[in-house]
């Protein structure tokens, strides 16, 4: 175990820590001595224990700020997540649409060649063509 010394207040301490820590714990006491010297540049020098008190206040509230932002973010992302989910959905519904759309347009031009082919073709197949013509349209849009 490493020991490190901190000031906090003008005043030195020496505490313990685990190895490879002792950079992080000098600065966490450091972000803890700002904000002592922050609270104890508002209302003065009212004691160790007063300002520790006061500055770990001022910590547990923006702790608590953070968790709330935290926590509107995850349901920010979940919300993000489940319309990404219906969208998928839609778009998943409507590629099946236009394939189906797809699928009777080249069924009707293959009939629509062989009748050719075979010297078949009518006036009255015009018609369906242009139905389909019409769903596809409707698919795309």
């Amino acid at each position: 175990m490493s020991r490190v010394t901190v000031s906090l207040n003008g005043r030195d301490f020496t505490i313990g820590c685990e190895e490879g820590q002792e950079a992080y714990l000098r600065e966490l006491a450091a972000s803890l001595d700002k904000r002592v010297t922050d609270v104890s540049a508002q209302v003065g020098q009212i004691g160790d224990l007063r300002l520790l008190l006061m500055a770990s206040l001022i910590l547990v509230d923006d702790l608590r700020e953070s968790d709330s932002r935290i926590e509107a973010l995850e349901g920010q992302l979940q919300r993000l997540r489940h319309e990404n989910h219906g969208a998928a959905s839609l778009h998943a519904e409507a590629r099946d649409h236009l394939t189906a759309q797809l699928s009777r347009l080249a069924a009707r031009m293959e009939s629509f060649a062989e009748a050719m082919e075979a010297g078949d073709l009518d006036a009255g197949d015009d018609e369906p063509l242009s139905a389909d013509s019409d769903a596809l349209a409707e698919a795309d849009a």
